[in-house]
């Protein structure tokens, strides 16, 4: 790869034919050729960055195997840059245009290879010749830019050469077994229309090489357990909830009792959402769990603090003059450290050695006490930010940029669970709210960045609750989406829990899909708006689903006979209830029962206060 690397980058606009793309010997700004000369415009920048993934891909469906296969796939990303750093192909609308993508021969032949990569450079260099003409062009009749900072930054060479990543080691067949079983849970739910458990595992071996002398090698690896449901209520409205358990490899996921336990909850759910009350639009306090908050903060804050949205006519730059400045309650920290790979002993997916442009991944305390300090950099510059910190990220085909790997959320005014439950309620009081709301699990969102739209955000909830301000239990209700704008949002957080759950899940955006992690504390929002959700028209299936019969009428048999028990016990208790300590006998029993039934209840409804 190398080899061809350097052949290649001391080979282009060396030598050749003119063209009517490029003339000559280069101008004084070092860009285009001047006339009479025979070379074309060189490089300045050549870079290949390979991926050597193998995975194996289980899917179940309905109790049974719907998928297994195994599958190998190398992708190489050629970059070429053409013009200078202070301007190149990839200005402004051209960021695409140095990337080419692609699919190289599983073998180690040697010829294969250096062809592929020499059609792929060969390509993404008539691209980017084409790109820097039209990028000429613009800057010659556009107005002046806001930031004129540099379209890339100058970056000491790294090298690191780690182990390649080892065979996945799986047994498939066990797996599949399993796979088959967690899906079979969802028999026991007849309202589940649609389920899916996937098993996922990759070995992926990451290769860099650039024209400035970057060497890197990396191994990542991960295995992904997504266990989905659906369903939905009588009146349209569509239900799901999703799970996904994450570690490096099939050993660190859950034990099989704990997944259809998982499985069992998640059913159990799907069938009280779909018999919840659809909730009318709010305006007042909650609490976020700490999962919640995890997402909330991932797409409020988290994609808003990426370098490029910093810089451009388009984007909203709703923190660009706000370094310095408190944009957070002054408890609160943010931080982005993809140097770590677990948090309380789960696993980070958002991990990674080296970025996707070859620069070191580092930490970066974005946010301290509450005060902006920084952004999440790639080698895009943007005004008094003009290196990389690590943060350089994009899927294979995209051209990297500022993304977030593990975003981490801290407070130093933290409360039990039950202080931050009694503190909502009092705040609902104050607001003269008869609930405020408590949001357990939600599935995604969207922030809209681009100025052109409002800078707003929507997060999609999964799991809600009322927590009534009058003692009533707490409520279960459905058809929530939050809705609001980030600088009014941020700002509303008045306390947080004193634990912290993670959020481990897959982000896309311009420079594709990425895994990502998120780590935050509960948090007690003073005002947060809600709004419906859209609403279906269709009806629920009018066919019933098959075996649906049958767990019904065991449903009712397994009624009938605790019934049946309880009247038994009843009448132990009235015949035991003769003598002292028979009665006594009875009473405890019956205590027994009482604490039992409570258990239950509390472990089915939220405890105080608490991606896919």
């Amino acid at each position: 790869m190398t080899a061809e690397l350097d052949r290649a980058f001391t080979s282009l606009g060396k030598s050749g034919a003119p063209t009517s793309l490029a003339p000559a010997a280069t101008d004084a700004k070092g860009g285009t050729p001047a006339s009479g000369s025979n070379q074309q415009i060189a490089p300045y920048f050549l870079s290949y960055a390979v991926s050597d993934a193998s995975s194996v891909s289980i899917r179940a469906e309905y109790g049974a195997l719907a998928e297994s296969t195994v599958n190998g796939i190398r992708m190489a990303d050629v970059q070429v840059r053409v013009g200078s750093p202070a301007l190149d192909n990839t200005h402004g609308v051209h960021r695409a245009s140095a990337v080419n993508s692609v699919q190289l021969p599983l073998g180690d032949d040697r010829e294969a290879l250096a062809r592929s990569l020499w059609l792929a450079t060969n390509t993404g260099y008539g691209n980017a010749l084409d790109n820097y003409l039209r990028v000429k062009t613009e800057a010659e009749v556009r107005a002046k830019e806001e930031d004129t900072s540099p379209d890339f930054s100058q970056e000491a060479p790294q090298t690191h050469i780690g182990a390649v990543a080892p065979p996945i080691a799986i047994d498939r067949a066990a797996w599949e077994q399993r796979s088959r079983e967690l899906s079979r849970v969802f028999r026991e739910f007849p309202d589940v229309y649609r389920n899916l458990v996937e098993l996922t595992v990759q070995n992926e071996t990451d290769y860099f090489a650039s024209s400035e002398g970057s060497r890197i090698v990396t191994p990542h690896l991960s295995a992904r357990l997504v266990a989905v449901a659906a369903t939905r209520a009588d009146d349209g409205m569509d239900l799901f909830r999703e799970q996904t358990f994450e570690a490096e490899t099939v050993d660190g996921l859950p034990s099989q009792a704990e997944l259809e336990a998982a499985v069992r909850a998640l059913g159990r759910s799907l069938e009280a959402l779909r018999k919840a009350p659809v909730t009318e639009p709010f305006d007042g306090p909650a609490v976020l769990s700490g999962r919640a908050a995890a997402v909330f903060f991932h797409e409020v804050l988290g994609h808003r603090l990426e370098g490029q949205r910093q810089r451009g006519d388009e984007e909203g730059q709703t923190f660009t003059k706000d370094v310095g400045k408190e944009v957070l309650p002054n408890f609160l920290s943010v931080a982005d450290d993809p140097t770590i790979t677990t948090f309380d002993n789960t696993w980070l997916s958002g991990s990674y050695e080296y970025d996707d442009e070859g620069q070191k991944a580092r930490r970066v305390d974005l946010i301290d006490d509450g005060v902006l300090k920084t952004f999440l950099m790639s080698r895009l510059p943007i005004a008094s930010f003009g290196a990389s910190n690590g943060h350089g990220r994009a899927e294979t085909g995209h051209i990297p940029t500022g993304r977030q790997g593990n975003l981490i959320v801290t407070s130093t005014k933290t409360v039990s669970e039950a202080d931050l439950r009694k503190q909502l309620i009092d705040e609902a009081k104050k607001q003269g709210k008869p609930y405020g709301f408590y949001f357990e699990d939600i599935s995604s969102g969207f922030a809209v960045t681009q100025r052109s739209s409002p800078q707003a955000f929507q997060v999609i909830p999964l799991v809600v609750w009322r927590v009534y301000v009058d003692g009533r239990p707490d409520e279960l209700v459905r058809g929530v989406s939050i809705v609001g704008t980030p600088l009014a949002a941020m700002k509303r957080i008045i306390a947080t829990g004193d634990k912290s759950d993670v959020f481990n899940g897959e982000c896309g955006a311009e420079s594709g899909t990425i895994p990502v992690s998120a780590v935050a504390p509960a948090m007690l929002v003073s005002e947060m708006e809600t709004q419906r959700q859209p609403q279906g028209t269709a009806r629920p299936p009018i066919l019933p689903i098959p075996g649906a019969e049958k767990q019904g009428a065991r449903e009712q048999g397994n009624e009938g006979a605790e019934r049946q028990g309880a009247r038994e016990q009843g009448n132990e208790g009235t015949i035991k209830q003769e003598t002292r300590e028979q009665g006594n006998e009875g009473a405890g029993k019956q205590g027994t029962g009482n604490r039992d039934r409570g258990l239950e209840t509390g472990a089915d409804a939220p405890a105080a206060v608490e991606a896919r």
